[in-house]
């Protein structure tokens, strides 16, 4: 399925090239997944996991297959990058899970209201894409029957700091792709507006990874979990 005509998509295309898809799809084949995959995964199993997962602005699929080798039905990964998709698509392929996998290309906001939920929904280093996270974050809940699982910038001087020189370095060659730094209250703050309470907060020196469960699924102590921070890793 293929749909993408927005800004953002545009802007993706211009930053997740073939070469980035390539490079991140060949680390992968030789580390395994990067640190932010790793704590979302390990929070998900840890939570017990579900049947679906739906993987918003999926890379090259490395949450998505980590899940499904980890013992999840189904996953739909979705990711305005063609570059990215066909990376998952190869990788797919070469484990034989293209039966069990689902590749969409679009604007995951613009199109949301025509994607299947899942019980777990998860952004991996996905809402710093976005300008305004509130309208992804809605859009991605309602399409959770159970769990929520992302990672995101965590907000000190340090990492805005990295950001914005990042980011400038993007408009100085004409690109016109920016990440951004949402406040970690405030997107909290909305996910427990939604009915979501967090179970589980993981962190890196510069990210950090949550993992909340919809009320209706049952509390922390049903689940075996607690709210909780990790040792942070590099």
């Amino acid at each position: 399925m293929s749909s993408c005509c927005s800004v953002f998509c545009a802007t993706s295309q211009r930053q997740f090239t073939a070469a980035v898809a390539r490079r991140d799809l060949a680390q992968y084949r030789k580390r395994g997944p990067d640190a932010t995959t790793r704590l979302l995964k390990d929070a998900i199993l840890g939570a017990g996991s579900g049947s679906s997962v739906l993987d918003i602005g999926s890379g090259i699929g490395a949450l998505s297959f980590e899940l499904l080798a980890a013992g999840v039905r189904r996953a739909t990964a979705v990711d305005a990058s063609t570059a990215y998709l066909a990376a998952a698509r190869e990788e797919a392929g070469r484990r034989n899970l293209m039966d069990r996998l689902e590749l969409i290309h679009g604007d995951f906001v613009a199109m949301a209201g025509d994607i299947q939920p899942a019980d777990i929904v998860a952004l991996d280093r996905v809402v710093c894409c976005y300008p305004t996270y509130a309208q992804l974050i809605e859009a991605a809940l309602k399409r959770s029957s159970r769990m929520f699982a992302f990672s995101f910038p965590r907000d000190r001087w340090f990492v805005r700091a990295v950001f914005a020189v990042e980011n400038l370095g993007r408009a100085m060659l004409r690109n016109p792709f920016r990440a951004f730094v949402h406040p970690a209250r405030a997107m909290q703050a909305l996910l427990e507006q939604h009915g979501f309470t967090r179970m589980q907060r993981s962190e890196t020196l510069v990210w950090s990874a949550d993992l909340y469960v919809r009320a209706a699924s049952g509390s922390p102590a049903a689940l075996g979990q607690s709210v909780a921070a990790t040792p942070r890793e590099q």
